[in-house]
């Protein structure tokens, strides 16, 4: 299973991509904000620090301009991976982007059924958000096990990223269950290390 981490920090990432197990980077408009900085010139930095893909996110609501955002991200670094919503207008996107070659990671899934559409829409990566699920009472781990059957059933290449990790356990369940990617907090990537 590939790691990622899910920050705007460039010092967290240089300390985690020091270490030479560090896949890639899932950001978003809030965390650059976070960190006080220009979010193109970030995007261009982790860029620089991560050599997997890095997930740059649209705020458009609808397609075109989803489609526009998509296709100023990618020309800052050849591995950015546009972050588009899973709406109708996200996955008609997410159709527009991948015809013309650019990588589409479908954000804010929360269901199986979200799931299969987006790998319908040609999604590179899928990202459904198991901690958020927990929050409101399910078993967010549940989701990869039913994405990962459906994914197999149907031999889709659409690859399942696992977000929203709040814990190492959930970075045990999801590899257990097949996904393919875990992005996480810096704090939780460190604690994969220490043992009691």
């Amino acid at each position: 299973m590939k790691i990622f981490l899910d920050t705007a920090n460039t010092k967290e990432l240089k300390k985690a991509a020091d270490i030479g197990i560090l896949d890639g980077c899932t950001t978003n408009p809030t965390l650059i904000m976070k960190e006080g900085k220009d979010y193109k010139k970030t995007l261009k930095e982790i860029c620089s620090i991560v050599s997997g893909p890095v997930s740059a996110e649209t705020v458009s609501l609808n397609a075109e301009g989803m489609v526009k955002e998509g296709r100023e991200f990618a020309k800052i670094a050849k591995n950015i991976v546009v972050k588009v919503t899973m709406t109708p207008e996200g996955m008609k996107a997410c159709r527009l982007l991948t015809k013309s070659g650019i990588r589409v990671n479908t954000t804010l899934v929360f269901s199986a059924n979200q799931a299969l559409l987006a790998a319908k829409a040609g999604s590179y990566l899928v990202s459904p958000f198991i901690g958020r699920l927990d929050d409101i009472g399910e078993k967010g781990t549940e989701l990869i096990k039913e994405i990962r059957q459906i994914y197999d059933n149907y031999s889709f290449k659409s690859q399942i990223l696992a977000a929203s990790i709040r814990s190492p356990e959930h970075v045990k369940e999801v590899a257990m269950l097949g996904a393919d990617i875990a992005t996480m907090p810096f704090k939780v990537y460190e604690q994969l290390f220490n043992h009691k």
